[in-house]
């Protein structure tokens, strides 16, 4: 049996011992030292940048036991499994372990023998788990999915606001809060929650270089699905996003109708039934997941090659995230979204039904808005995306829009009407007032406020509420305005605005057509498997799910895909050499190394 990580061990040892990994990516290091001196943390970095890495190496480097908060218990069971065949002692605290389990694992936070615990927030919060919690060394607390702290943030949860006592009750004890998915104000109310304002903002940024993005307009959505699934992912994983339940429940059964394994997962399924689909789909192969959004948050599994949305999300943050599901292993995945107005129109009935505050509405149509933005947009799908987050890049050539741009129309007359007429009312009015503007409406509000009378009113007749509403989402898209949703979501001009009507800059924008049908573009997920390396790859698959079914685990906990591409790739016939491959340390070398050795040498004599 190979020796557990010991306390005190360098960073970068148990990274290459433990993990399997050869060096640290991005600012992981910088984060980790940080965290080991004590020093508290704020930590944005993209779904599938190592972000987990962060507070399990502190855990293993400082004296204590390392507490994580965590919102899903699916998650902390995934992240417990695979700590353990690290060698890593990890365990959780949850209403899905029995009561021995649960008090042997309070025993051992207790006296220090475990490295690692998750633990829901509502449980951490009681107050027994807190009074043990004070008899308890404690190396640190790490928040993760820390955007639930937020209401700015799209899942905002309760309890998780109730976890600013950590730095009240222990403020020697460093906390790191976690999350991939938090604009400028999430990310202050998040800081200003938990009491980080004494340490460190990390954002790592959020591009993942490996997901394909693809946007189009919806005619015939299954069909559109269908074609994206055959084409691409036949033999993969996968999620599929549906507004309501009924959605869900009839493309699950339509896509089994068209020969996939496809299940069905949402609220008003029962508890047996939404745990034995979610379990189907972690720990097997080829296995399509139909949802509503009530499904994905902190899933591990890394080798999701797709992730459709059959209708609109919520905002971009949801999107982002739900998006991030796919491709964690870093290899080649695909997005696709198929949008219609009858889903916004849907998505505006619930913000304005909802029981939320005007607030809280107004910011959720700007959101709303905002992704719209990013479906009409003529850009690259990847700039906008991450210029929403306050990042950037060049363009991708990773998108549909890159691939093969859209029809467009030089918008600069357009652009100069709609962000004069901003400045002539004040910026201080949303979307469907400013329309009404310019098409020379006549109601009471209008004379009200007298916007009959300025330069700007009837003067956009040329197109319809429809067509300026997507000239509105591109301006703000290409940040030539945006919706202040502090100040009832009035739209205000940028400093780039601003120098475009100073400057007498051009724009081109995306021309709107509400029924043009889009080709389904999509990534090659297989293209960095040669031919050569693919019966290999199989075969070493086919190991790896036997093991796995054997202990009762996703396969991806033994070697994820990456690891086993590289087997195939490689084909190391000794111990060190298969040391030397992405994600195979000492305790799994130790473990499975013989196994899956004896099917490479077995290879390489046929």
């Amino acid at each position: 049996m190979q020796p557990q990580p010991q306390q005190g061990d360098q960073p970068l040892s148990i990274l290459q011992k433990t993990y399997g990994y050869p060096s640290f990516r991005g600012q992981q290091a910088e984060i980790i030292d940080h965290v080991i001196a004590g020093q508290n943390a704020f930590v944005l970095m993209p779904t599938g940048g190592g972000k987990s890495l962060c507070y399990q190496i502190p855990s293993l480097c400082r004296d204590g036991v390392g507490i994580v908060v965590s919102p899903l218990i699916a998650l902390m069971q995934n992240q417990v499994d695979a700590l353990k065949q690290l060698g890593i002692r990890a365990a959780a605290i949850n209403s899905n372990i029995d009561g021995r389990e649960v008090h042997e694992t309070m025993a051992k936070l207790r006296d220090g023998d475990i490295d690692i615990v998750y633990v829901a927030p509502e449980r951490l919060l009681l107050d027994g788990f807190l009074d043990l919690l004070d008899q308890s060394p404690l190396a640190l607390f790490a928040i993760d999915e820390a955007h639930c702290v937020s209401q700015w943030g799209h899942d905002f949860r309760p309890h998780y606001a109730q976890l600013s006592l950590l730095a009240e009750r222990y403020p020697n004890v460093p906390r790191i809060a976690l999350t991939a998915t938090a604009d400028a104000p999430t990310r202050r109310d998040i800081i200003k929650c938990l009491q980080l304002d004494n340490g460190e903002t990390f954002i790592s940024g959020f591009d993942r270089p490996n997901i394909h993005y693809t946007i189009a307009i919806k005619d015939n959505a299954r069909q559109q699905l269908l074609q994206f699934i055959k084409n691409n992912h036949a033999e993969d994983s996968g999620i599929v996003y549906c507004l309501s339940r009924d959605q869900v429940e009839k493309t699950a059964d339509w896509l089994c109708e068209q020969g996939y394994n496809a299940l069905p997962y949402h609220a008003g399924l029962d508890a047996e039934t939404r745990t034995k689909n979610q379990e189907r789909f972690i720990k097997d192969e080829k296995v399509i997941i139909v949802a509503t959004i009530a499904f994905g948050m902190g899933i591990d599994k890394p080798d999701v090659r797709f992730v459709a949305h059959m209708s609109v999300p919520k905002n971009i943050e949801a999107y982002y995230q739900e998006t991030g599901r796919a491709g964690r292993d870093g290899l080649p995945a695909n997005a696709l979204l198929t949008y219609g107005m009858s889903d916004t129109a849907l998505l505006r009935t619930f913000i304005n039904n909802s029981t939320a505050s005007d607030d809280q509405k107004r910011i959720e149509h700007q959101k709303l808005n905002a992704l719209l933005g990013l479906c009409e947009t003529s850009r690259c799908r990847r700039q906008v995306l991450l210029e929403y987050f306050g990042d950037s890049c060049d363009p991708c050539n990773n998108c549909d829009t890159c691939q093969s741009p859209p029809e467009t129309f030089d918008g600069t007359v357009a652009a100069q009407k709609a962000i004069s007429c901003v400045y002539r009312t004040g910026q201080m009015f949303g979307v469907a007032y400013l329309i009404d503007v310019l098409l020379g409406a006549e109601n009471d509000r209008i004379q009200q406020f007298g916007h009959n009378n300025i330069s700007t009113y009837g003067i956009g007749t040329e197109f319809d509420k429809k067509e300026w509403q997507s000239i509105f989402r591109q301006l703000i898209a290409h940040n030539l305005l945006w919706a202040d949703t502090e100040a009832h979501g009035g739209l205000k001009i940028t400093t780039d605005g601003q120098a475009f009507l100073r400057e007498k800059q051009t724009i081109n924008l995306r021309r709107h057509q509400a029924t043009r049908a889009k080709k389904i573009l999509a990534t090659e997920v297989s293209e960095s498997l040669p031919p050569e390396a693919q019966d290999l790859f199989i075969a070493l698959r086919d190991l790896r799910r036997d093991l796995a079914k054997t202990q009762n685990v996703p396969p991806y906990i033994i070697f994820n895909d990456r690891s086993l591409r590289e087997m195939a790739i490689h084909r190391p016939l000794t111990p060190d050499a298969l040391m030397q491959l992405h994600g195979v340390g000492e305790r799994k070398a130790a473990r499975y190394g013989a196994a899956f050795l004896d099917v490479i040498t077995e290879h390489e004599e046929d």
